[in-house]
């Protein structure tokens, strides 16, 4: 199994249990929690994969992605009542996701050969897509496009060490995990200190 695989299971393994969470504040049945646990799970790389023409796409070509966002579905359904929070869950294990997505979807645009830009958007894509489809499912306001939330901003910033990584000569699986590492320290900071980015604020018409 390829390092690039194995970030494609991490993410498709976080982002499922995110999706069944979301699930559970929504109060749905267990079919319900693996529908919303499989399109977190494979909502970015699905798009990546289309984008990129990688034929057939991922979860198509290995089944397997899909049984285990089924199995994560099904360990939320039944310990979700545990959690002390759940939205304190959602948030935390959402920037793991984000973090191993984004690596995941950079290192295979750059894998593919595409250049630097494209290489950006589908980390940000891979990262972002899935938490986004999650969100607006379950009629919740998207991590995504939260007033002032440092979130795509974070899987950009993910996405830029990755080629700045790769730019330094670090093998592409090392890279991989600078990518990582600075989107989940980006995000972790967000969520600790509470960091914001600048919003527009509408001004009166000038005569």
């Amino acid at each position: 199994m390829s390092p690039l695989v194995l970030l494609d299971y991490a993410a498709v393994v976080i982002f499922a249990l995110t999706g069944a969470l979301v699930a559970s504040r929504a109060q749905l049945d267990v079919v319900g929690f693996a529908f919303l646990a499989c399109l977190t799970a494979v909502g970015g790389g699905t798009t990546r994969d289309l984008l990129l023409d990688r034929h057939p796409v991922f979860w198509i070509a290995e089944p397997t992605y899909l049984g285990i966002a089924c199995a994560a579905a099904l360990l939320v359904f039944f310990t979700a009542h545990r959690l002390e929070s759940r939205a304190k869950a959602i948030l935390w294990l959402d920037a793991a996701a984000l973090s191993v997505a984004v690596a995941a979807g950079s290192s295979i645009a750059q894998a593919e050969g595409a250049a630097w830009g494209v290489v950006l958007v589908m980390g940000v894509m891979t990262g972002c897509l899935g938490g986004l489809l999650r969100d607006v499912v379950a009629n919740e306001v998207p991590l995504l496009l939260k007033q002032g939330e440092p979130y795509a901003t974070c899987a950009l910033g993910g996405a830029l060490a990755l080629l700045v990584a790769g730019w330094l000569g670090l093998p592409p699986f090392a890279a991989a995990l600078v990518c990582a590492g600075a989107t989940f320290a980006l995000r972790a900071s967000a969520l600790a200190l509470g960091w914001g980015i600048p919003v527009y604020k509408s001004r009166p018409p000038r005569h």
